[in-house]
């Protein structure tokens, strides 16, 4: 479900550099120091973190390749798919960071599971946004449409306030979940087919679906053009940033905070804003 976006040769570099990490960390018993990786013999250090493709790995790959080595950073980037690993495997030690989620996520998954996990501010906004191959504007959306939403329930708020911001829901707040709203909040009796977020794309030309809300960055892999979407996500103001994230073990890391630095860079914004001009991802803070 994850994979290395380096090469074997970048992959066996970035196991030498963990492993005079170790050694580093094993020589420092009696330390407070920060935990996590430092530098080797030639002030570089190699950060090993976990992210979703697009655009959190072509962020950080602009980042490793422009910004990294006038930081001393190399960043070794682990692909995952599924929204539930990135941060497992950081509490199981295999990842230094993450940079992949929004903080109402973060918070659920520290609720659910206990991780103890600190993160920077937020660096992008992805808008969901509804498509339909079933209709052309929201108004043709019925009473008993069927609509697929993301069946993590940290995100299924944020995707019934984008229907109740077009009439078709109303009195959404932060606890709503799909298959428990009420006939007060759901007049129309729309019907929720729950999936996993990385599939939404996927269900939108299923003809019993009359529409699917989805996260920007899987309607990007997907091939999916924001301006054919019914609506899209208003970002001003949105709590729903993404984040760097690591180990709360590692606050204060050197390398960890230059990374955070550099990702809240005005190189990063600009770039940001280059490479999805559509608006399709949004710096958190917006370029000059």
């Amino acid at each position: 479900m994850f994979k290395s976006s380096r090469t074997s040769r970048r992959l066996a570099l970035t196991g030498l550099a963990a492993a005079s990490a170790l050694v580093l960390a094993a020589c420092g018993g009696g330390s407070e120091e920060a935990e996590g990786p430092s530098a080797n013999e030639d002030g570089v250090t190699t950060l090993t973190v976990g992210a979703t493709p697009v655009p959190h790995g072509q962020i950080l790959q602009y980042v490793s390749e422009e910004l990294g080595p006038d930081a001393g950073l190399e960043i070794d980037i682990v692909e995952f798919d599924d929204y539930q690993l990135p941060n497992r495997q950081m509490d199981e030690g295999n990842l230094d960071a993450n940079y992949f989620q929004h903080i109402p996520f973060l918070e659920q998954q520290i609720e659910d599971h206990g991780y103890e996990i600190s993160h920077g501010e937020g660096v992008h906004i992805e808008p969901y946004a509804l498509f339909s191959s079933q209709h052309d504007n929201v108004e043709d959306i019925d009473e008993g449409a069927t609509i697929g939403i993301t069946s993590d329930a940290g995100n299924q708020p944020r995707a019934l306030l984008l229907l109740e911001a077009v009439g078709l829901l109303q009195d959404i707040d932060e606890d709503s979940a799909a298959l428990t709203l009420t006939e007060e909040q759901n007049p129309l009796g729309l019907q929720f087919e729950e999936n996993p977020p990385e599939i939404l794309a996927q269900v939108v030309d299923d003809n019993a679906i009359d529409a699917a809300i989805i996260n920007g960055n899987y309607f990007l892999e997907a091939g999916l053009d924001v301006n054919d979407a019914l609506i899209v996500e208003e970002a001003d103001d949105s709590p729903y940033a993404n984040v760097l994230a690591w180990n709360t073990s590692s606050d204060g890391n050197e390398a960890i905070q230059k990374l955070d630095e550099l990702l809240h860079s005005q190189e990063v914004a600009d770039y940001i804003t280059e490479t999805w001009p559509e608006g399709e991802i949004i710096p958190a803070t917006p370029s000059e």
